[in-house]
């Protein structure tokens, strides 16, 4: 697959004589509107989404982008290559004013397993091109290269790490949560916050998603490879539980601002209509196919979680073991195990947010009350459902704990008798900062615990039916601009022997 090149990538330009173009007439006269980019996601062997939003000024303190309350007519046009000679799909939107003039379009028809490149044009504008692949067919099982973040704080570092994962060029990235940050400004860190309150509203979280979807890098690795997106906390408020908030500030009805939040999320993620929210409520769980390869189950640990058990935080807690806790939800903990059960793939993996493995933080027992360990029964109940069923290559892929960390799933952690399973958590994209590369995490308290380091970056994993490579990426600073990015540790997982192998 040939990469997109730098001035496609950074610039969308739009290719010379000879190429395909969209028509000119413009519908209505706005100015440039194509500021948040382009993106792509959700691919099927057939088709894939593409999205944009039309915003030519997103920090708009109306929230609407500086559009007014006309629909806008958006052409989109798809490619087999990057001028756009061969034409695979063109088509006719409209953007309107109740979805923030966002756009997402449900590509079918297209081969399956191949590389296409996108665009749009609007009111005489052509948007920056993207790249996007589809999934390849049942029954084929290409390797596949995959990148996946989480923890991107707009005001505590540059998105180098992002600009990094455009440039490798993956068939597909995942982003596990914390993808905007809800708080106030600050007057300390490297960026500040539009707005510069804690965000509560619609207007407010339109705001907060645009000026993320304004930086270059998070823009060139959308145009990169088409994402898989799943939330955690900070999308909506800081370790929120379903609709039990973490707080009392801002005060309000924070059922009205998880709608808000909700509605903000799908405006700006190349979402399908199925993931559209209603009221506050969305159903962001579910399962995407690569090929006869890999299963992706997209997971949602915040939506339908009993509150955290004795209050946030890490301690002592023998509530966390209580079996009626969940943090799936009875719905989605059924929907997961009827699909891994089906083994659709050589490769289960989990897409979610929060530390899975049980961690203790000390001698007598404290554990985080707002990870899988605040939630043991359920963590028990899918452990055993996978192992049941025979299941030898399930994968759990984690964000959150803004560290990179490895981890063996067992059986009994306590016995440390088997091995079920591996965990790969990536640490954030600059959530906390640079981070201290000579910090140790790792603990006799947690032997199944193999890896920790503390710097920002994503993991690569590159899958065959036969094995998972794995690399933990990582760059030195991020309160500097463009630094370098570096493999601080490997491992191997060989399919039907799970748990982490050197290279």
């Amino acid at each position: 697959m040939s990469p997109l090149s730098r001035r496609t990538l950074l610039a969308g330009t739009i290719a010379g004589a000879g190429a395909t173009v969209l028509s000119s007439a413009p519908a209505q006269a706005i100015a440039y509107p194509f500021t948040l980019g382009v993106a792509s996601g959700e691919p099927a062997p057939d088709g894939v989404v593409i999205w944009t939003r039309l915003a030519p000024s997103p920090l708009n303190a109306d929230g609407l982008g500086g559009m007014s309350s006309a629909s806008v007519s958006v052409e989109w046009q798809v490619a087999t290559d990057e001028r756009f000679t061969a034409i695979a799909r063109t088509g006719t939107v409209t953007a309107v004013q109740a979805a923030a003039h966002s756009v997402h379009v449900e590509l079918t028809g297209l081969l399956p397993g191949r590389e296409y490149y996108y665009r749009f044009r609007a009111s005489g504008h052509i948007s920056p091109v993207g790249r996007a692949l589809t999934a390849p067919a049942v029954g084929t099982s290409p390797a596949l290269t995959m990148l996946f973040a989480s923890c991107s704080h707009y005001e505590e570092g540059y998105f180098t790490a992002y600009r990094r994962m455009a440039e490798e060029h993956p068939d597909l990235i995942l982003h596990l949560g914390d993808y905007i940050y809800e708080g106030a400004a600050s007057t300390t860190k490297v960026r500040k916050h539009a707005p510069t309150v804690e965000i509560d509203d619609l207007a407010d979280y339109r705001i907060r998603h645009a000026q993320y979807k304004t930086d270059p890098d998070l823009q060139a690795a959308h145009a990169a490879a088409p994402w898989l997106v799943v939330w955690d906390d900070h999308e909506v408020e800081n370790n929120y539980a379903n609709l039990v908030r973490n707080d009392s500030s801002p005060a309000g009805d924070f059922r009205a601002r998880r709608a808000a939040a909700y509605k903000a999320y799908w405006e700006h993620m190349p979402l399908r209509a199925a993931q559209a929210p209603v009221a506050e409520n969305m159903q962001l769980y579910r399962r995407v196919r690569w090929g006869s390869l890999a299963t992706f189950h997209m997971l949602d640990t915040r939506q339908y979680r009993d509150d955290q058990a004795c209050g946030d935080g890490t301690k002592v807690c023998p509530d966390a073991d209580l079996p009626n806790r969940t943090l799936t939800g009875t719905a989605q903990e059924t929907w997961l195990l009827d699909g891994l059960r089906q083994k659709l793939g050589t490769w289960d993996l989990l897409g979610q947010q929060v530390f899975f493995a049980q961690k203790l933080a000390s001698a007598d027992g404290a554990k985080s009350m707002d990870s899988w360990d605040g939630y043991t029964a359920n963590r028990g109940r899918l452990q055993r459902g996978w192992d049941a069923a025979g299941l030898r290559n399930t994968v759990v892929l984690t964000g959150d704990v803004h560290r990179s960390w490895a981890a063996n799933l067992m059986a009994d952690y306590t016995a440390q008798d088997r091995i079920v399973g591996t965990e790969l958590v990536t640490t954030s994209i600059t959530s906390t900062g640079d981070g201290n590369a000579a910090d140790t995490g790792t603990s006799s308290l947690n032997p199944h615990v193999k890896f920790y380091k503390n710097l920002r970056g994503y993991v690569r994993t590159t899958t065959t039916p036969t094995e998972m490579s794995v690399d933990f990426r990582a760059v030195d600073k991020v309160t500097v601009r463009d630094y370098p990015v570096k493999t601080v540790q490997s491992y191997a997982i060989e399919a039907g022997n799970p748990g982490l192998q050197a290279p």
